[in-house]
């Protein structure tokens, strides 16, 4: 073999790692940009916004609702929960999982999501009040004073069954 031609192995083997590497990368870009979908696939085929569930949460309690909003928080210990805000009214609403059903990413703060299950009507006393907002400050790292607490609350949150967390 002259010294020529195997030059010219050498530069067209480089030329075809470089192809590789970046096809490679080309391919990483479009996983990494792809919707996260979590737990069961969505069944609904449009969303009820965030303020139209809050405003008039009693004819939706436990029936499967989809809403659509920004993630405004994540659970930081287990990921169990996000909230999202209603984009047009700044309304928020949890969407909750059984510790492990699913896991939502801390990542997904400041991301768009669809979220999907049953609307739950929570009443708690205020000593259930102060506990919860306790356990949720705690979890967040954030100071928390129970005579913040004035009386007992009516909370709903989705029960998640499903959910997708867009890019």
């Amino acid at each position: 073999m002259t010294g020529r031609s195997m030059a010219a192995m050498l530069r067209w083997g480089r030329i075809r790692t470089m192809r590789l590497a970046t096809a490679f990368l080309a391919l990483s870009g479009l996983t990494a940009a792809a919707e996260l979908k979590l737990g069961k696939p969505l069944t609904l085929t449009e969303a009820t916004t965030i303020g139209a569930v809050l405003a008039d949460p009693g004819p939706l309690t436990g029936k499967t609702v989809q809403v659509k909003g920004k993630v405004t928080e994540v659970c930081m210990m287990m990921g169990c929960w996000m909230a999202l805000a209603d984009p047009s009214s700044g309304a928020i609403l949890r969407v909750k999982v059984n510790d492990g059903d699913i896991v939502f990413p801390k990542e997904s703060t400041g991301k768009m999501a669809v979220a999907e299950g049953k609307l739950a009507k929570i009443e708690l006393t205020r000593d259930q009040a102060v506990a919860r907002a306790r356990h949720e400050a705690e979890e967040q790292g954030r100071k928390f004073d129970p005579n913040s607490v004035k009386s007992g609350v009516t909370i709903y949150q989705i029960q998640g069954a499903g959910a997708i967390v867009y890019p």
